[in-house]
C-alpha cells in the first residue's frame, strides 16, 4: 500500500510540475519559439561553415532563407506594454522601442545579405563566412542590450 502511495504522489507531483510552463499561444511563448527556430538554423549553418557538420551548399542555401524568414517574424510578438510572464527580456525592450526596433531590422537586413550571399553558385564555405558573421554579430548586439542572461 506505501508502494502505492508514493507511486501516485510520484506522478501528482510530476504532473504539477509540468504545469508551469510558458503558454505556447502567448505572445512569449510564440517568439521564444521563434527564437529556438533561429537558434537551431543559425547554429546549422554555422556549423557547416565551421567544420562541425558537412557543408551542404544546397542545405546552407535552404537554411539562409529559413533564417531570414525567421528573422522577421519575432518582433510582431512583442506587446506595447510588457507581459507579466518571466521573460528574458529586458525592460528597455519596451522603454527603447526605436533602438530595438533598429537593431531588429539590422538582423532582418544581414539575414537578406546572407541570402543573397547564397546565390553565387557554386556556394563556397569561404565567401559565405562574412555574411554569416553579420548575422551572428547582429543577433549578439541585440542579446547584448536587450536580453537578461
Amino acid at each position: 500500500m506505501t508502494l502505492k502511495r508514493f507511486s501516485v504522489v510520484l506522478l501528482a507531483c510530476l504532473s504539477l510540475s509540468a504545469c508551469g510552463g510558458v503558454d505556447p499561444n502567448s505572445p512569449l511563448g510564440q517568439r521564444k519559439a521563434i527564437f529556438k527556430q533561429m537558434l537551431k538554423t543559425s547554429e546549422d549553418l554555422g556549423g557547416m561553415l565551421r567544420g562541425r557538420l558537412p557543408f551542404d551548399g544546397q542545405k546552407f542555401a535552404d537554411g539562409a532563407v529559413k533564417l531570414d524568414s525567421l528573422s522577421r517574424e519575432p518582433w510582431k510578438h512583442f506587446p506595447q506594454v510588457k507581459e507579466e510572464d518571466d521573460t528574458s527580456a529586458r525592460a528597455d525592450v519596451w522603454q527603447k522601442q526605436a533602438r530595438f526596433q533598429e537593431l531588429a531590422r539590422a538582423l532582418e537586413s544581414a539575414t537578406g545579405e546572407l541570402v543573397v550571399a547564397t546565390r553565387a553558385q557554386p556556394l563556397q564555405a569561404p565567401a559565405l563566412s562574412a555574411p554569416m558573421q553579420k548575422v551572428e554579430d547582429s543577433c549578439k548586439a541585440c542579446h547584448t542590450e536587450f536580453r537578461d542572461h
